[in-house]
């Protein structure tokens, strides 16, 4: 080299491109950003010292900005779900949470292409510095947008075929059999249930938890007959159980919303609740002791699900490593069963 001509400044870009990473990557572990393995950190040290990269001091003070944003992210096209008692009161706990650590809930909607695209900018835009997903569904495009975020993502619920490596759920399985086993122990034989959508962890999970307590009790599992987790397709889901089991004299409802819909079905087909059909939900929401009959049901503790999913991001977000969550639930006995 030439005496006295200065030695150029390597880049953001070729510490990257020596290291075998994205730009983002090699911005995140040169900020000393949590969420990159230890692979990726090391080969951009390596990077580093090899080219003898400096960061400049004003990209680094933007590259560490935070946004003061949290979002809440759900796979849903109607704006309404936010209103749903379940959502309401996840939002609740979230909002708690995060107003402790001086952070503002963001709310999104993302099962149109618009919504996918609008998250998937938030995701690679760092709208914000986290992501609560919920209700994904089997194969749900916003699976893979968490997997290759650059943010911390925390899930509501366990997505169908990922193992993510942070998320708070409720012992639904568990939550299922026991409602099973209740109706079993009351003398019901003949059970059927209204399961969620199969599509999703939940509605497999409730259903899981039904099959086991009947098979464990030496009974006959019934075909699931399935609602999407709400009123109207709860008791068509009945009705279609009592013209092809009209011996039927118990059933398990995924949630509370289907359970009174197969209270209103039963209602409208002259059979008795608890007298000839006993029925138990799974929540604990309003609807179920305000229905006729109030509902016998599984309580979750959601607005804790929401609290809990907010204080695990918020850890994340402060670059702790945080352990799953799974909540208990526990029967509620009322005149339903």
């Amino acid at each position: 080299m030439t005496e006295g001509v200065p030695r150029r400044q390597s880049t953001l870009d070729e510490v990257a491109e020596l290291a075998g990473v994205s730009r983002s990557v090699a911005s995140r572990v040169l900020n000393n950003a949590p969420h990159v393995s230890r692979a990726k950190r090391e080969a951009v040290e390596r990077a580093v010292h090899r080219l003898g990269y400096v960061p400049n001091p004003t990209a680094r003070a933007l590259a560490t900005r935070q946004t003061g944003a949290a979002a809440l992210v759900v796979s849903g096209e109607d704006p309404s779900i936010f209103a749903d008692p379940f959502f309401a009161q996840v939002i609740v706990g979230a909002s708690a949470a995060l107003e402790d650590a001086d952070l503002h809930l963001m709310l999104c909607l993302a099962a149109s292409d618009r919504g996918r695209r609008r998250v998937e900018q938030l995701l690679r835009s760092k709208g914000a510095d986290g992501v609560m997903l919920m209700a994904l569904r089997e194969d749900d495009p916003l699976s893979r947008m968490a997997e290759e975020a650059e943010m911390p993502v925390v899930f509501g619920g366990r997505p169908v075929g990922l193992d993510p490596r942070w998320y708070v759920d409720v012992d639904n399985v568990g939550g299922a059999r026991q409602a099973t086993e209740h109706l079993i122990s009351a003398g019901r034989t003949r059970v059927a249930t209204i399961a969620g959508r199969l599509d999703t962890e939940v509605g497999r999970a409730r259903y899981r938890g039904y099959r086991d307590a009947m098979l464990a009790a030496g009974l006959d599992p019934y075909p699931p007959e399935v609602g999407d987790f709400t009123e109207s397709t709860g008791a068509a889901a009945m009705a279609a159980l009592l013209a092809r089991h009209p011996d039927l004299d118990g059933v398990f409802a995924a949630n509370d919303n289907m359970g009174a819909g197969a209270l209103r079905a039963l209602r409208e087909a002259g059979r008795p609740v608890p007298g000839d059909v006993a029925v138990v939900g799974f929540d604990d929401l309003a609807a179920a002791r305000i229905a006729d009959p109030p509902l016998t049901t599984v309580h979750q503790p959601i607005e804790a699900l929401g609290r809990e999913m907010a204080r695990m991001l918020v850890a994340l977000i402060g670059g702790q490593d945080p352990t799953p969550l799974i909540l208990p639930t526990r029967l509620v006995t009322r005149a339903s069963a």
